[in-house]
């Protein structure tokens, strides 16, 4: 069995009933934000690796893409 699997049957079930709230777009740009997010704290706390200012700039931008596509009109 695919280690990827348990991830994939809470992803869909998630997608779907995010679906009534949000499009498409919007759930991926939040699976955009999530994944940075977790993945600093697991690397700072676990790993032991802090974040550079280049890692700063990176997120900023993508929390400027998800101000963009949430914009309404």
């Amino acid at each position: 069995m695919d280690d990827r699997f348990p991830q994939y049957c809470f992803q869909v079930p998630a997608h779907r009933i995010g679906s009534y709230e949000f499009s498409a777009a919007h759930l991926q740009t939040l699976q955009e934000v999530i994944t940075p997010v977790v993945f600093s704290v697991f690397s700072g706390l676990y790993l032991k690796q802090p974040a550079r200012w280049n890692h700063a700039v990176g997120f900023a931008m993508i929390v400027a893409a998800v101000g963009v596509i949430f914009k309404q009109g």
